[in-house]
């Protein structure tokens, strides 16, 4: 993965934060993705770019278990989101389709927004400020489901 600014958010960040409720009715994640983060930080869909993270702490996405939350962070370009942990719907939806998750305990602590950082999944790894940090390193199955676009796509290309 290539280097790419951070976008820091807290600890229990649900998922009516990614995506406000009232933003479902809108017909596509195409239309959706404007309001990502709008009671946050109204300016980031605006300021994110393609190849950036997103860095949370403990329990990121937990509440209801809208898929359209992963969805917006990946029509937005976000190449992954790390955090601390994850509510387990929500690193589910995520896999599903093709956004990577990747747990890494130390790093969030020690990352403001704007700074950069560079993720190996391969290698399990993060590096930003000059440190690396170890993080959850995806078997080889699972970095093919997310290269091929996540699960659905990925058994799809497995059908003959």
């Amino acid at each position: 993965m290539s280097v790419g600014k951070i976008f820091k958010f807290h600890d229990d960040l649900d998922t009516d934060q990614i995506i406000a409720s009232q933003y479902l009715l809108l017909p596509s994640i195409d239309e959706m993705k404007g309001h990502a983060f709008e009671s946050l930080d109204p300016e980031f869909p605006k300021k994110v770019k393609s190849g950036d993270y997103v860095v949370g702490g403990e329990n990121f996405g937990c509440g209801s278990s809208r898929e359209q939350a992963p969805g917006v962070l990946k029509a937005l370009g976000v190449q992954a989101v790390v955090a601390k942990s994850f509510a387990r719907i929500f690193y589910r939806n995520a896999i599903n389709i093709g956004l990577p998750v990747i747990v890494c305990k130390e790093l969030p602590d020690q990352v403001e927004t704007g700074d950069e950082m560079e993720l190996s999944l391969t290698d399990g790894t993060a590096t930003a400020g000059g440190s690396t940090y170890p993080c959850t390193k995806l078997p080889p199955y699972m970095q093919k489901i997310l290269s091929q676009g996540g699960l659905i796509a990925s058994l799809n290309k497995e059908e003959v």
